[in-house]
């Protein structure tokens, strides 16, 4: 398992952070929106967006209506590492689970 891949897992073992992520699969949000919506305290949602950004779960990006103001916005390539592996694997598990029943019921 390569690194990124070992962050992304350990990231989204947070309730808090799957959280943020599954608000963000919606829309974009500004920290405090996404702190009012979770229930966190500014500095809490804070480290929790601290830890996406560092291993590129989410960006930052300018809002429209202020150039000021940023929102978070997920990137894509995190969760479809995530997805390649959850795949490949299962399909492991799966040609594993058919040989444990082909032998199962072949008697060997």
């Amino acid at each position: 398992m390569n690194e990124i891949l070992e962050q992304t897992l350990a990231a989204l073992a947070d309730p808090n952070r799957r959280r943020v992520i599954e608000l963000l699969c919606d829309q974009p949000y500004t920290a405090g929106e996404l702190a009012r919506e979770i229930g966190l305290s500014p500095a809490a949602l804070s480290r929790h967006l601290r830890v996406l950004k560092s291993i590129g779960m989410i960006a930052e990006v300018p809002l429209y209506s202020d150039a000021r103001l940023r929102a978070y916005a997920l990137r894509p390539q995190p969760m479809a590492d995530l997805k390649t592996w959850v795949t490949n694997n299962e399909e492991r598990w799966t040609r594993q689970m058919e040989t444990l029943a082909r032998r199962a019921t072949s008697g060997s």
